[in-house]
């Protein structure tokens, strides 16, 4: 028994609900002509991912609603009705709302001490065939951590219907569904299924790809299915989404993997063994309720199958790039803004922020200023002159010394204060600009800067986004020598000048001031922000793995001090394990600190 099936990795956008309806449409049609009979899309592709509380907006959630039964009318008018279409939505359904507590438990099928204003809102997804609806399915693990707060917004589901489409069992599960061992994927293999779907919206962070594929041949074998892994594509704010779709057999064999970081249509042609399911049940399985219904028996006409196309994922440095350039563009076009400003120091970071630009959005609309102050060195205004003739982006010069010295006579500044005060001269100049011209002012500081506050409130941390946010000193000097030498392979000009990579990095706001006066080496420092940001660890862990303790006391000092100016930066896109912003959430005001094990807890632990 054969089938074809298309799996449509799409960018939607958050709230264009009759524009993401559209795209189904556009994308079902290209699913078609490629002789698909199943075609699956992302979580929640009609409204977008994460639609934060939009979801409990019951308009919003109406709107969802009959855009779906408008969509599946629409696929049959365009005769597009014999194609099954997979869809993610936001279902608001009868009863209470979702609970102001932890999720519920995966074997409890009660809404908890429920909010009932919004009723019950769900993270679905339907099957639409020959003009209707012909099942929905609702999320039943719903994650609550990291990035994700669906046990804020929804209500998890209790059922899991099977679909049997031209004689092939079809279950329908949804994203985090596949992260739990014994989930639906496990209830499917019980019942007796002969394929597995799974739209997702999973968030791109470094080398997840790594994860992917283990984890949906774990599900699989779960199954005793093929499992079709749908994952949507795009920037969303902070998010990044790359992709990265997955055909598994029911025996752990990658199929076909889809490119990351660009929207495409995966086909493939699967040979199913319905004889190879010994029992298919319905009722009650475990936590979940199994329900069955049969859309057509007779198989499809068989045909030669061809081979699904397999991408090989991407270099660590080339992922990380295009997630940037993704994040960055989509911010940019899906917010409708024309073009981005940003301070263009000599540095390395304004460097790398404005060759990102450049390729996210070219470089007519890309805007670099220099802004030297009497402490700037000669080389600083040469390099970022040459970082904005290899770029070809528009590029002048505002010296900053007059209007400090403005400053300076109106009020007595030293030390700290008058060294800021030049970096905030350059952020109201740079604002002052954006404002003039309509450009989004970018950015320019990197995950080890916006970790210990080595930057300047309502100056080098002014900006609507920043690029390399999430982005660690070790990892911007690696970036850019890989850009520079992917620009080298193909004949073209390195974007990056190489001076801007060799010198040493300094905000150069007092004589002769380099990074290294008042923090360790970065190849030190970004090895303890890992540790104690990404993966949470303690005083007495970070010493376990090797770490200096006075340099570990002074850092820890510094990234929680430094919480205060996080939360008023701008967003950026995320590619760690734990970027600042909604994934790591810490108070402000906070006695807690980590300190030095004592004799007794080093004794209890060596």
């Amino acid at each position: 028994m054969q089938l074809r099936v298309a799996l449509a990795q799409v960018d939607t956008r958050v709230g264009d609900i009759s524009g993401n309806a559209e795209l189904v449409t556009r994308w079902t049609a290209k699913a078609s002509e490629e002789g698909a009979h199943l075609v699956v899309f992302p979580e929640m592709t009609l409204t977008g991912y994460p639609a934060e509380d939009l979801v409990l907006r019951e308009s919003f959630a109406r709107a969802s609603e009959h855009a779906l039964v408008d969509l599946a009318a629409t696929l049959a008018d365009q005769g597009l009705g014999d194609t099954a279409v997979v869809v993610g939505y936001l279902a608001h359904t009868e009863g209470a709302g979702p609970a102001p507590v932890e999720a519920i438990p995966a074997d409890d099928d009660r809404p908890g001490d429920a909010n009932p204003r919004h009723g019950a809102p769900r993270n679905a997804a339907a099957l639409l065939y020959g003009g209707e609806v012909v099942v929905r399915y609702y999320k039943r693990h719903l994650p609550n951590y990291g990035v994700f707060d669906e046990a804020r917004y929804f209500v998890p589901g209790t059922e899991l219907p099977i679909v049997r489409l031209h004689g092939v069992d079809v279950a329908l599960t949804i994203c985090e569904d596949l992260w739990v061992e014994g989930g639906p994927s496990g209830v499917a293999g019980q019942a007796g299924v002969d394929l597995v779907v799974s739209p997702n919206a999973s968030p791109y962070e470094r080398a997840k790809d790594d994860l992917r594929l283990p984890l949906v041949r774990r599900r699989a074998a779960e199954a005793h299915a093929p499992v079709l892994y749908c994952n949507q594509v795009g920037g969303q704010d902070e998010l990044v989404f790359d992709g990265d779709s997955l055909v598994v057999s029911a025996d752990g064999e990658l199929l076909a993997r889809a490119p990351q970081f660009v929207e495409h249509l995966l086909t493939v042609d699967l040979t199913l063994d319905p004889s190879a399911v010994p029992e298919r049940r319905s009722g009650r399985i475990g936590p979940m309720t199994v329900t069955r219904h049969v859309l057509s028996d007779q198989p499809v006409p068989p045909f030669d199958a061809e081979p699904g196309l397999v991408v090989e994922p991407l270099s660590d440095c080339e992922e990380v790039w295009r997630a940037l350039v993704l994040g960055l563009r989509d911010f940019i076009d899906k917010n409708g803004m024309p073009s981005v400003v940003l301070g263009l120091s000599g540095g390395i970071d304004s460097a790398l922020v404005a060759a990102l630009s450049v390729d996210a959005l070219g470089a007519d609309r890309v805007y670099g200023v220099g802004l030297p102050s009497k402490y700037s060195s000669e080389h600083s205004l040469a390099d970022a002159e040459d970082s904005a003739k290899r770029l070809g982006l528009h590029f002048s010069v505002i010296p900053i010394a007059p209007i400090v010295d403005a400053f300076h006579s109106a009020v007595d500044l030293s030390g700290v204060a008058a060294e800021n005060l030049q970096a905030r001269v350059r952020g109201t100049l740079l604002m002052g600009l954006s404002n003039q011209h309509g450009h989004l002012l970018l950015a320019t500081s990197n995950k080890s800067e916006v970790a210990v506050g080595y930057s300047t409130l309502y100056g080098d941390a002014a900006g609507g986004f920043a690029p390399i946010k999430d982005v660690p000193k070790t990892l911007v000097w690696a970036l850019a020598r890989w850009r520079n030498e992917q620009a080298r392979r193909r004949g073209e000009v390195e974007p990056i000048p190489q001076n801007s990579i060799d010198k040493p990095p300094s905000a150069e706001l007092a004589p002769g001031q380099q990074d290294s006066d008042s923090l360790p080496s970065y190849e030190e420092l970004d090895a303890i922000i890992a540790d104690y940001v990404d993966r949470d660890l303690g005083m007495a862990e970070l010493l376990e793995r090797g770490h200096d303790p006075e340099v570990v006391a002074k850092v820890l000092r510094l990234v929680d001090a430094a919480e205060f100016k996080r939360r008023q930066s701008a967003p950026g896109t995320k590619i760690s394990l734990k970027a600042f912003g909604r994934d790591r959430r810490l108070p402000i005001t906070n006695r807690w600190r980590e300190s030095l094990p004592s004799v007794r807890e080093g004794a209890a632990t060596s």
